[in-house]
C-alpha cells in the first residue's frame, strides 16, 4: 500500500494542532501584560504615561496582548467546526457549559471570596462586594465587565457564540459575512446591547470558522513572515501612540478607534499565528504544546495571583517608576505560569475532579 502521502498529511494536521495550541498560550500570556500589576492608580498611571516604563509596559500590551482575543476567538470559532456538526444540540451545548460557563462561574466566585477578603481584613486595595447585584454582575457578567476577573466577559460571550455555532458552521458563506457585517457596524458604533458585552468576540469567532471553511490557517501559514509582519508593523505606531494618550484620545474619536482597533487586532492575531506555526515546526514544539495544558487555567486564574501577589512581589521589586519593576513586569507572564503550573498539578494530585473542572476539562482527565 502506497503512504506517501498519508504520513506527509498526518505531519501536517500535527503540526496545525501544535500550532493551535502554541497560539493560545501566546494569547493567554499577552494577556497578563495588559493586566500586569503596575501598583498604581489609574490616575497616576494617566500622569506618567509617557515615562520610560509606562511606556514599556505599554509596548508589552500592545504587541503582545491585543492579538489575544482575535486569536482566542479565532480558535474557538475553528475547533467548533467538527463539534458543532457531529454532535446533538443539547449535548453540544452541556460540553460548551461544562467547559467554559462552569470555570468561569467558579472562578469568579473564587475571585470574590478570596480578593474581597485580602481587600475587606488586609490592606490591598481592591474591589469588594457592595451588593448583591454587584456580586451577581461578578459572578455572571450580565450587564458590564468584571470589576474583579476583568477577562471573564471572554467566556461569557464565547458561550453565546457556542450558543448559535451549530446554526452558523451550517451557514453559508453569505450569512457569515452578514453576521460579521453587523458585528462589526455594532463594534464600531458604541452601542451598547447586553447580549454580548464585547461583540468584537462573536466577529472573530465568526472569522474562525469561516477560516476554517477556506483553509485560511494553512494558507497563513505558507506566507513569509517578514509578509505577516507587514501590516502589524505599520500600525504598531499608531496604536501606541493612542494607547499613550489614553481616554482622553478614544473618547474624542470613539468610532474611528473601535474601527482601527478591529484592523490591528486581527493584523496581530495574523502575525502571531504565523509565529505559533513556526514554534510549531521547532525544537521548542514539544515543550510548548506540554505547558500549554495550563494554559485555560491561568486564564481564570491570573488576575486572582495578581491582586493577591502582585503586591508582595512589589514589596521587593517598588511599584511601576521603581528600579526594579521593569524586571517584574516582564517576567509577570512567567510568573503566573509557574504559579499556574505548581497549583494544577496539586490540584491533579488532590482531586483530578476538582482540577478538571476548574481547568475546563484540560486537566485531570
Amino acid at each position: 500500500m502506497n503512504t506517501g502521502t498519508v504520513e506527509p498529511a498526518r505531519g501536517a494536521e500535527s503540526r496545525l494542532s501544535t500550532a493551535i495550541a502554541i497560539a493560545r498560550l501566546i494569547g493567554i500570556m499577552g494577556i497578563v501584560y495588559v493586566h500586569a500589576w503596575t501598583g498604581r492608580t489609574a490616575e497616576e498611571l494617566a500622569v506618567v504615561a509617557f515615562g520610560g516604563q509606562a511606556i514599556l509596559r505599554t509596548v508589552l500590551g500592545e504587541v503582545f496582548g491585543r492579538s489575544a482575543v482575535p486569536l482566542l476567538g479565532m480558535i474557538s470559532g475553528w475547533l467548533v467546526v467538527s463539534t458543532a456538526m457531529r454532535q446533538p444540540y443539547g449535548t453540544f451545548l452541556r460540553g460548551k457549559a461544562r467547559t467554559i460557563l462552569l470555570p468561569m462561574l467558579l472562578w469568579n466566585a473564587i475571585a470574590i471570596v478570596l480578593v474581597g477578603a485580602a481587600a475587606t481584613f488586609g490592606d490591598l486595595k481592591a474591589p469588594t462586594p457592595s451588593s448583591i447585584g454587584w456580586t451577581l454582575n461578578e459572578l455572571v457578567p450580565l450587564v458590564h465587565a468584571n470589576d474583579i476577573n476583568v477577562q471573564m466577559p471572554f467566556l461569557r460571550d464565547l458561550f453565546v457564540a457556542m450558543m448559535i455555532a451549530p446554526i452558523m458552521v451550517r451557514a453559508s458563506s453569505r450569512w457569515l459575512a452578514v453576521v460579521a457585517i453587523v458585528v462589526v457596524a455594532w463594534s464600531v458604533s458604541g452601542v451598547h446591547i447586553p447580549l454580548l458585552l464585547r461583540p468584537q468576540i462573536l466577529l472573530f469567532f465568526t472569522a474562525g470558522i469561516a477560516a476554517r471553511r477556506f483553509g485560511v490557517a494553512e494558507a497563513v501559514a505558507r506566507w513569509p513572515v517578514a509578509l505577516c509582519a507587514l501590516p502589524f508593523v505599520v500600525l504598531i505606531a499608531p496604536r501606541l501612540w493612542t494607547a499613550l494618550l489614553g481616554n482622553v484620545f478614544f473618547d474624542a474619536h470613539p468610532h474611528a478607534m473601535a474601527a482601527f482597533d478591529i484592523v490591528f487586532r486581527l493584523a496581530s492575531a495574523v502575525l502571531f499565528w504565523r509565529v505559533a506555526w513556526a514554534l510549531a515546526g521547532s525544537r521548542f514544539a514539544d515543550g510548548l504544546r506540554g505547558i500549554e495544558r495550563y494554559g485555560f487555567l491561568a486564564f481564570c486564574d491570573h488576575l486572582v495571583l495578581l491582586w493577591l501577589f502582585g503586591p508582595v512581589i512589589g514589596l521587593v521589586t517598588g511599584a511601576l517608576g521603581s528600579g526594579l519593576y521593569p524586571a517584574y513586569l516582564l517576567v509577570q507572564p512567567l510568573l503566573v505560569l509557574a504559579v499556574t503550573i505548581v497549583l494544577g498539578r496539586a490540584l491533579i494530585a488532590v482531586s483530578p475532579t476538582a482540577a478538571r473542572v476548574l481547568s475546563g476539562g484540560r486537566l485531570g482527565r
